[in-house]
């Protein structure tokens, strides 16, 4: 059972979360290891995080919204792959046992640790790729099976997933990274809700965790559009990073 101060702790972690997405990414790696030293089986504590931290996706589309109606085409190519895939992740997730899914969890925050640290030299390697090679040779149809891979993976765990993301629609994808990125925001918006939804009915879910941790996630997502002025990005993003690394060596530890 959790008490007043639990909440209040689960309400702060996703009220960080949402603030680290709106500026630079990689929310799930406060809120997950959060609820999981609340005393939550790890697969509930994903499942909860991943339902609670959906107002921010939304947000984030909303914000990119202008860039994504002129993408209307390519966004309904990719979006069935986005949406089946954020339910197979789903479906993945269910059918893991506690124990197996405990045992990846190192793993799990490593590897979306790594997908944070390389975002900025990802971005840079993806903005030369789009000014020196052109794409168009490429058919767009060959984003589905990688936005299917992608969206299967933010279904099961979510952590790194607009990175991802990102890099297979550059791969493919002829324009600018600014379009690209409102693209990416809609496509990793359509998977978590896929998952999120389809958590609604596994009763796996915490609701009133969910519910506080979402408002707290919208609130940090608000003050983090309001503070990117002031806040450096980059810095943020290696603070995460090390915790996130951190937190694996612990659970390699125990």
């Amino acid at each position: 059972m959790l008490d007043g101060m639990d909440y209040l702790l689960a309400a702060l972690a996703a009220l960080a979360a949402g603030a680290i997405n709106a500026l630079a990414g990689g929310g799930t790696l406060i809120t997950f290891p959060t609820l999981i030293a609340l005393g939550i089986p790890p697969i509930v504590a994903n499942i909860t995080s991943t339902v609670a931290l959906c107002p921010g996706y939304f947000g984030a589309t909303l914000a990119q919204l202008k860039d994504i109606r002129t993408q209307t085409q390519r966004l309904w190519l990719v979006l069935p792959a986005a949406v089946l895939g954020g339910v197979l992740g789903g479906v993945l997730l269910l059918n893991t046992e506690e124990k197996v899914f405990q045992a990846l969890v190192p793993f799990l925050i490593l590897l979306a640790s790594l997908l944070l640290a390389i975002q900025t030299p990802l971005r840079a390697w993806l903005t030369r790729r789009l000014q020196t090679h052109s794409a168009q040779g490429i058919p767009q149809t060959w984003a589905i099976p990688l936005i299917l891979l992608a969206a299967i993976y933010g279904g099961y765990f979510g952590a790194g997933l607009s990175v991802i993301v990102l890099a297979a629609l550059a791969l493919i994808l002829d324009d600018s990274l600014t379009r690209l990125n409102a693209l990416k925001q809609a496509v990793a918006f359509g998977v978590n809700i896929a998952a999120a939804v389809f958590f609604l009915f596994s009763g796996k879910v915490i609701w009133i965790l969910a519910l506080v941790m979402a408002c707290g996630a919208l609130l940090g997502g608000v003050l983090g559009g309001k503070l990117a002025s002031s806040i450096n990005p980059n810095a943020l993003r290696w603070l995460v990073v090390s915790i996130g690394v951190m937190i694996a060596v612990i659970y390699w530890i125990k």
